[in-house]
């Protein structure tokens, strides 16, 4: 309460407190006592006047002062703005290499990937999911998309450019992997690091199962271009895809999960020329929640069969690979792989492969992985080498697919 109002108040008070005493009758029989009473009396009423102004002091100094509100936009304050902004990281992956490889040599030491990840809400019905890849050859976009999540008959749809639903290791990015390479049944057969990757249409729906099982299946139709695997001559050179999974709960420790993927599109030697894959994969991941936090193990195993027109003859090919990974505690992860595969234009050439890996986990945003690598391309040549890995993530980076 400001001064002024103070002193006025105490003066009215004073006043009024003045002319209550003058105004006030005389005793009918005054003694000397009773005639001291009204300026006794006035100066009890000036002393609680002065103890009433100082409580209404210190009631002043303990109102705290009023703070500046902050802007308000449209209602929702400042966390407004961050919510019309999507979410962006970046994935770096840095590769170096020691040893022989003269038929798949790598880079001593190479940018191999910085992945740049744009993904935001875009209404209640959709969001979209942008990855843009760096790397020395160039600027490419490896994923850029829009999902409908609110269909009717409980489907989920996506359109744009995205990795097709074949198997495990075709839907993963680079950073996302176990090893610092590809298994060469998808070097062979599934078009390399660049896999089905396609401008398409991609349709998903949950499918009712007994008991426990998760069943999803999904239907994909591409432009019909990936790289060597699918090349379209006409428009009407479309490619597509067909996966089924199921997942089940073996125990509260103990998953399972399998799947079954189809793909058909043609190939370079023209229209009449087809190239189909039927592919299966198994993933079996145990993790005991009760007693540790960050002992783990996943084995994953995935066969490709190939079935691609040329001439003179049909060429059917096959390739599998399976991979352990142990995780040992909050800092180190070991692991394994073999590999085995045919040629998709020449089955009667097989390479295998075999690989040990160590993983060190600095947090969950970067790690440091060693690959030692055996590899045998029949006919060309043997591969001896040590890779090395770097991989770290900034920003906010959605969750893969589990």
């Amino acid at each position: 309460m400001p001064k002024f109002y103070l002193r006025a108040s105490l003066l009215t008070l004073a006043t009024l407190g003045l002319a209550q005493a003058q105004s006030a009758p005389a005793p009918k029989d005054p003694t000397p006592a009773a005639s001291e009473d009204p300026a006794k009396a006035q100066e009890e009423r000036i002393r609680k006047l002065e103890e009433e102004v100082q409580a209404l002091k210190a009631a002043q100094a303990a109102v705290p002062a009023v703070q500046p509100q902050p802007l308000q936009i449209g209602g929702a304050g400042g966390s407004a703005a961050k919510a019309l902004n999507p979410d962006i990281s970046l994935n770096g992956d840095f590769l170096g290499a020691m040893g022989r490889n003269t038929v798949r040599p790598v880079p001593g030491l190479e940018m191999h990937e910085a992945e740049l990840g744009i993904q935001s809400v875009i209404d209640p019905y959709a969001r979209g999911d942008v990855f843009l890849s760096f790397g020395d050859s160039g600027v490419s976009v490896e994923e850029a998309f829009v999902t409908f999540t609110a269909l009717p008959g409980e489907f989920v749809a996506k359109v744009g450019k995205f990795r097709a639903a074949f198997g495990k290791v075709n839907a993963t990015h680079n950073h996302a992997l176990s090893w610092t390479d590809r298994p060469l049944v998808t070097e062979n057969l599934v078009n390399g690091e660049d896999g089905l990757d396609d401008m398409g249409l991609s349709l998903t729906r949950i499918l009712p199962a007994p008991g426990d099982l998760f069943l999803e299946a999904t239907a994909q139709v591409f432009k019909g271009d990936s790289g060597a695997l699918f090349k379209s001559s006409q428009n009407n050179d479309l490619s597509y895809v067909g996966h089924l999974r199921g997942y089940e709960d073996l125990n509260e420790n103990t998953n399972v999960e399998v799947g079954y993927s189809f793909a058909q599109g043609h190939n370079e030697l023209g229209h009449v020329f087809l190239t189909k894959l039927h592919g299966v994969d198994l993933s079996l991941r145990w993790k005991p929640l009760r007693r540790s936090i960050y002992n783990s193990l996943l084995w994953r195993t995935e066969a490709v069969w190939s079935q691609r027109d040329q001439l003179p003859t049909t060429q059917k090919a096959f390739g599998w690979y399976s991979s352990l990974d142990y995780r040992l505690d909050e800092r180190w992860t070991v692991g394994t792989r073999y590999d085995w595969s045919q040629r998709a234009a020449l089955a009667s050439q097989v390479d295998k492969g075999g690989s040990l890996l160590a993983t060190y986990w600095m947090s969950e945003f970067s790690q440091l992985r060693a690959q030692y690598r055996l590899a045998d391309y029949q006919g060309q040549g043997r591969a001896n080498e040590l890779r090395l890995q770097l991989i770290f993530v900034m920003g906010a980076h959605g969750a893969h697919a589990f």
